[in-house]
């Protein structure tokens, strides 16, 4: 069996009985980084042989995984925080295990944008998930195809480039498009910041931007799509 395992996006409460115990039965644990990883275990108090399993590996390594699973082994996949898979590696020895006749497991738990888009006050019934945008190459293009998106956009975005995506978004959504930015959630220092794409903007221009961050953006309306 293989299982996806979810872990805290900050607090360490938000983990499940049942991972913890998914996390202590597993032959090998798969681990983003195995140090990130190494410290969770440590806290519960898990002891099991862990494997580096990373973006930069894991097409080498996938094959010889699939083979152990194939063999009888049980193996989980965390990330360094949330549900792997969801902008973290995952997808690939998921897809390669299944593809093999291996059952799958997905436990239920955290992952930063669900709580993020709830509390962002923007309607949460249909959403588009974009992750985090391309960093140069197709990013703009990207931006100008979601510019008409009915559905609320969920993106993520690394402290250092929130303004600048901030920015992008102004210019290619407008200024007045509602948005929220949610950083740290989960963590002590979480913050939701509510208005427009201007005023969260200027918010981050005046407040250095600190912490992981979800950007929603309100999906374009009538006036918006001209």
């Amino acid at each position: 069996m293989l299982y996806i395992v979810p872990t805290p996006v900050g607090n360490l409460e938000d983990i499940t009985m049942r991972a913890l115990r998914i996390l202590k039965e597993a032959d090998l644990i798969l681990a983003e980084d195995t140090r990130t990883s190494g410290q969770l275990l440590k806290h519960f108090d898990i002891h099991r042989p862990m494997l580096s399993y990373h973006k930069f590996n894991e097409h080498q390594t996938v094959a010889r995984i699939v083979e152990r699973l194939q063999a009888g082994e049980n193996i989980a996949v965390v990330s360094d925080a949330g549900t792997p898979g969801i902008s973290d590696p995952g997808f690939l020895v998921a897809r390669e295990a299944a593809r093999a006749g291996v059952e799958v497991s997905c436990l239920p738990g955290a992952t930063a944008f669900v709580p993020a888009l709830v509390v962002s006050g923007l309607p949460c019934d249909k959403f588009c998930f974009e992750g985090f945008l391309p960093q140069k190459k197709g990013r703009q293009t990207r931006l100008t195809q979601l510019a008409a998106e009915p559905r609320t956009i969920v993106f993520y975005e690394s402290p250092h480039r929130v303004v600048k995506a901030l920015t992008q978004f102004v210019e290619t959504f407008g200024g007045e498009r509602p948005a929220a930015a949610c950083r740290e959630i989960s963590k002590v220092h979480e913050e939701i910041i509510r208005g427009t794409l201007n005023d969260i903007l200027a918010h981050f221009i005046e407040h250095e931007p600190r912490g992981e961050f979800v950007l929603i953006v309100g999906g374009a309306g009538k006036d918006d799509k001209g």
